[in-house]
């Protein structure tokens, strides 16, 4: 890859790490409604007006259904269980469960019907990644954290959903434009519940500073960059990054939380990680990258 590709491959692998550090500090003062209406308002703002300009949101209003149910999976469920149950989960867990989602998409994928023929290698990484979130999940399937730890497991399902919908539906619709409207649309769904539950001081600077850059780094800027690296250098090799996100998260986690790096946590990273390699693996014969830079474009990630 060039220098600049792998300046914005660098960029990605922490904008969409630090987001479960984030989410963290932010649920310490405000209610995950409040997180997600400041989160999603504040992408919608950055966001939305590139969008105008482009002119292309009427591409976005011609699946308006399919949109909606994009925007349910990938952010109106998602943002809101993952607040949730980061009050209780650390976020280095938290984490860690969001690396199953390219396994989930590929049972997704196989489940609708998929062509794709699944080899020996492709299913030993499906068991291998499976077995590494059922060690992650051994610890908390009691108690509280059971709740918790199956909002995680439902953000990790509508993520691999998301990207479904997106693959199979939307491919014709720019990222751009379809990402201000999920977030402008899920800004005004939140806002009743937001105010509702708005709190009665004013939230620490720590705080606000999340709220801040979750909205801003890892929502705006993250769209604005991938799409960047997905230029440069295609979206296969771009997607590697999301293999160094559950590492960032941990990491930032242990440094800036005090979260505690078990060896559990590490058996668990071990086999998830090498569980979506081996199981996202392409098939023989299946190009590396599209043909077209507009092909590359319509290719979705979650955005963490």
């Amino acid at each position: 890859m060039s220098r600049r590709a792998w300046v914005l491959f660098a960029m990605m692998s922490i904008i969409w790490g630090i987001p479960y550090l984030l989410i963290k500090v932010a649920v310490g003062g405000v209610s995950a409604p409040v997180l997600v209406f400041g989160r999603t308002l504040i992408g919608a703002v950055i966001l939305l007006p590139i969008a105008l300009r482009g002119g292309q949101l009427g591409l976005v209003a011609r699946h308006w259904r399919t949109v909606a149910v994009f925007a349910a999976v990938e952010i109106l469920g998602p943002w809101f269980l993952l607040s949730d149950a980061e009050r209780r989960l650390s976020s280095s867990t938290t984490g860690l469960m969001i690396a199953a989602v390219p396994i989930i998409g590929v049972v997704i994928a196989r489940l609708a019907g998929g062509t794709e023929r699944l080899g020996p290698v492709r299913w030993t990484g499906l068991g291998i990644g499976l077995a590494g979130v059922a060690v992650l999940a051994g610890p908390h399937l009691t108690g509280g954290d059971a709740m918790s730890f199956g909002e995680v497991l439902l953000v990790a399902v509508g993520y691999a959903l998301a990207a479904f919908v997106a693959d199979r539906y939307l491919r014709d619709v720019p990222s751009i434009p379809l990402t201000a409207a999920c977030l402008t649309g899920s800004a005004l769904v939140y806002a009743p519940s937001a105010a509702l539950t708005w709190p009665h001081s004013m939230p620490s600077g720590k705080v606000l500073a999340s709220i801040a850059a979750l909205g801003l780094i890892c929502t705006a800027l993250a769209f604005v960059v991938f799409l960047a690296l997905v230029r440069e250098t295609g979206p296969s090799r771009a997607m590697l990054f999301t293999y160094v996100n559950p590492a960032v998260a941990v990491a930032a986690g242990v440094a800036l939380l005090g979260e505690s790096f078990t060896a559990l946590i590490a058996v668990s990273f071990a086999l998830i990680l090498v569980g979506c390699a081996l199981a996202t693996r392409p098939s023989p014969g299946t190009p590396d990258t599209p043909e077209s830079v507009a092909d590359q474009i319509d290719e979705q990630a979650p955005a963490w």
